[in-house]
């Protein structure tokens, strides 16, 4: 059986990158890794739930399969917003404005 502090820490420093990244980050592309850093460490969080509670079952490495779907799909329709962005402003900058 594996240490529980292990898993928890490391989910808790993939969030707080993610959430950095989200925050800080002006770059669209930046922002977006950011979130993917998010979905990652809520994943995490899931299969070690999952593995270390009182019944240990699939449901959270099910979970996790889920959320992995969801990000791929999120960053297909992300990246095609930012390359649209881009043709059209020229940069992805999301601190200024659009024209």
């Amino acid at each position: 059986m594996i240490h529980s502090a292990g898993p928890y820490v490391l989910a808790s420093v993939l969030v707080a990158l993610g959430l950095y990244g989200v925050l800080a980050r002006r770059n669209a592309v930046l922002v977006l890794v950011g979130a993917e850093l998010l979905l990652a460490g809520g994943g995490l969080l899931l299969v070690t739930a999952g593995a270390l509670g009182p019944d240990p079952s699939w449901s959270g490495q099910v979970l996790t399969l889920f959320v992995i779907t969801i990000a791929a799909a999120e960053v297909v329709v992300a990246l095609a917003v930012i390359v649209a962005a881009y043709r059209r402003r020229g940069h992805i900058d999301l601190a200024e404005d659009a024209e």
